[in-house]
């Protein structure tokens, strides 16, 4: 028997840009899904640091303003040409929009169902995070046993499960984290060496012997990425995928060749999800490693929904440790 559905539900909502202030619980209609999508009953939605710049105007977005695109939940309502879930499955999407809400819908090719066993919240904290960790570690660079690798923001969300996924390869991992605490996160997760970032660069030439790493992946932006490039070995490739202390400025690519013919790349995950079958397949060996136990998930803390304000002054104020989830 299928449950009720509301008229109208709770979501968090911006009627303009500004602090995390600017969220505030509205009362909105149940959207309808066309006959490609699913409505969903949110069980979890994650907050990420997209969302900050899309509410703060780094972004351009339309208002009023719902955040989220990442979220777990049950399927109560299914478009006629709908294939993929029916009502009453678990789903998880990093693809959807409008997710600070009791209810959300979402393509159908653009979610997957959970698989038995699986907690609901720990499947909340890897259709973004976990699926980032997964392109990084498996395509844009594929670590190996024989490879060092330079990891920033070792105890964070991402972090976390790419440093877990290189020790399953068999890879020696160097991570950097700000603080003691973060420290003995990311040695939990299995970093081989975690250093402070100022002088990171001279910390990996020694741990390195001079032979410098095979890769760097770099979400921290303008305060590291120099840095980041002088801790390669000739060839190696410098993954650039964030900017949390700011955007890397226009860079002289000549400067790739004295330094010893480097590869740098900017991913995102867009280029990664190309189509049905890759998103199954990531997620696929996302659930498989959980429930065999190779990848353990980090869940820091949850907010309800009306608290989205004080989610974003935590993601803001660095304080993650892991994921952060939103529950209605």
């Amino acid at each position: 028997m299928s449950e009720q559905i509301p008229r109208n539900m709770s979501a968090m909502a911006a009627a303009r840009s500004g602090g995390p202030e600017v969220l505030q619980k509205s009362n909105v209609p149940v959207p309808e899904p066309t006959s490609t999508q699913l409505l969903v009953r949110t069980e979890a939605t994650g907050v990420n640091f997209i969302e900050t710049y899309q509410r703060s105007g780094v972004y351009d977005v339309e208002y009023p303003f719902v955040p989220g695109g990442e979220a777990v939940g049950v399927v109560v309502a299914a478009g006629s040409s709908t294939t993929h879930a029916r009502v009453g499955d678990r789903i998880a999407t990093s693809l959807a929009q409008r997710t600070y809400a009791e209810y959300f819908v979402v393509e159908d090719d653009r979610a997957v169902t959970l698989p038995e066993g699986i907690d609901p919240r720990d499947a909340a904290c890897l259709p973004l995070q976990g699926v980032t960790a997964h392109y990084l570690v498996r395509s844009t660079y594929p670590v190996s046993a024989s490879d060092t690798v330079l990891f920033h923001a070792g105890a964070g969300g991402v972090g976390g499960l790419a440093i877990q996924m290189m020790k399953n390869l068999g890879a020696r991992v160097i991570a950097t984290v700000s603080t003691d605490e973060k420290e003995r996160i990311a040695r939990a997760h299995g970093a081989d060496h975690v250093l402070r970032y100022d002088g990171f660069g001279a910390a990996v030439d020694e741990i390195t012997e001079g032979r410098g790493v095979d890769v760097v992946y770099d979400s921290v932006g303008l305060a590291t990425f120099e840095e980041s490039l002088s801790t390669l070995k000739p060839r190696g490739m410098a993954v650039l995928f964030g900017g949390s202390s700011g955007q890397v400025p226009p860079f002289d690519l000549q400067r790739l060749n004295s330094m010893g013919s480097l590869y740098v790349t900017r991913p995102s995950m867009a280029a990664y999800l190309q189509d049905r079958r890759e998103l199954e397949y990531r997620m696929g060996e996302l659930f498989d490693d959980v429930l065999a136990g190779r990848l353990k998930v980090t869940l820091d803390t949850t907010f309800e929904l009306g608290s989205a304000d004080e989610a974003h002054r935590y993601l803001e104020d660095r304080k993650t440790r892991g994921k952060v989830l939103l529950i209605p």
